[in-house]
């Protein structure tokens, strides 16, 4: 098992998680603030992964949890209870999408190792010691994982890597790209459940970059956006379920935008109007106006709706 997860991940059983990998936890802002939804997260692969959980944390509290507050309120009034159980529904929701909506496998660290190294294999101390709970019921994983969620977001817990081992768990190892990269395929699964998705997921995805993202990915269930922009994962959301429902709503709308950086302290409030254009703005870049350029969020966001003008209200645009 301990083989067969380093072989996936690695390509072999001889490498090991990065100093990095192996600190990262969810770790969410302070309860009730502007950023009490928010988990913090670091450079590099790890914040690839956290952000994706993200768009479900927010997709939970935003569209799923009963509570009488109401738009960015459902994000703020939040308890440290609430954290736990929004993050719990959030991995729940994509290790059962990753069993295809049959089962989930939770990975835990046991006291005991059930592994005997081989020679070609090095010991990590908690790879050896990982233990598999299998559910067949979404809210029984769901309820597991948050009477067990200090496993996933203490500081020295190992718990986003007991995310990653239960995620292709979930999915089975066999069904994972022998080759190439696989952060991307990880990031479809944690979206849509499966390393190449054909279908409208919940959490969508856009990229700024060479590589065009196709129409599903762009469109999904919701209306919250996993981006990768200039090799950086963030989160763009509205907090109108109805905005990818009703063409009406695509006229003028708002969205809001978290990086998942400490510096951030509250949510960036943007509005996008289709009906004109960012040329006409006079803020567009152009070889006649030296150092004039458009943010990579807008030009992000213009992957979805070609053309639109974007304001900052106030806040400093994200280059």
């Amino acid at each position: 098992m301990a083989t067969g997860l380093r072989k996936v991940l690695f390509g072999d059983a001889s490498h090991v998680f990065s100093h990095d990998w192996a600190q990262a936890h969810f770790r969410f802002r302070e309860p009730h603030s502007d950023l009490a939804y928010a988990l913090e997260a670091d450079k590099g692969g790890t914040r690839a992964i956290l952000m994706a959980v993200q768009g479900n944390i927010i997709k939970y509290l935003l569209f799923v949890r009963n509570t009488e507050y109401t738009h960015l309120e459902r994000l703020c009034k939040i308890s440290q209870k609430e954290q736990g159980e929004a993050l719990a529904a959030a991995l729940a929701d994509s290790l059962w999408a990753a069993g295809e909506g049959r089962e989930a496998t939770v990975c835990l660290i046991s006291a005991a190792s059930h592994f005997v190294p081989t020679a070609d294999y090095k010991a990590d101390n908690f790879t050896e010691r990982i233990q598999l709970f299998n559910f067949f019921e979404n809210a029984a994983a769901q309820k597991f994982i948050f009477d067990h969620i200090n496993c996933f977001k203490s500081e020295g817990s190992k718990g986003l890597i007991l995310f990653l081992y239960s995620l292709l768990f979930s999915r089975t190892l066999e069904r994972y790209p022998d080759r190439g990269p696989l952060l991307q395929p990880l990031l479809h699964v944690v979206l849509a459940g499966s390393a190449c998705p054909g279908r409208r997921c919940e959490v969508g995805f856009l990229r700024w970059s060479r590589e065009e993202v196709g129409s599903v990915l762009k469109t999904p269930k919701f209306p919250i956006w996993l981006c990768s922009i200039n090799g950086m994962h963030s989160v763009l959301f509205s907090t109108n379920r109805l905005l990818l429902s009703d063409w009406k709503m695509e006229h003028v709308f708002h969205l809001y935008f978290y990086n998942g950086q400490r510096g951030q302290t509250r949510t960036a409030h943007l509005t996008v109007d289709t009906h004109s254009h960012h040329w006409e703005e006079g803020r567009c870049a152009d070889t006649s106006s030296p150092g004039k350029r458009s943010p990579s969020l807008e030009m992000a966001i213009r992957t979805r709706w070609p053309g639109a003008a974007v304001s900052w209200n106030g806040t400093d645009p994200f280059f």
